[in-house]
């Protein structure tokens, strides 16, 4: 089974050795956005990403992404 979230990326903080991601639910704007918020209406998620993987430089904040859950 897979799961489909909306989170918007809220912050990124350059550390030293990393960046740090934070991602929450989106709750605005939208229809589609209204319908996630419906049955998401809060979530937050942080990553820390390595300098050397593509990821680093792949998330802008305020820009919205799918978040998809499955088991592994």
């Amino acid at each position: 089974m897979t799961v489909r979230a909306k989170f918007y990326c809220d912050s990124i903080t350059q550390y030293v050795t990393n960046k740090g991601i934070t991602f929450r639910a989106v709750t605005k704007g939208s229809e589609e956005n209204k319908s996630f918020a419906k049955y998401t209406p809060s979530g937050e998620l942080r990553l820390s990403i390595d300098p050397s993987t593509p990821a680093f430089d792949a998330f802008v904040v305020g820009k919205e992404y799918y978040i998809d859950i499955q088991d592994a």
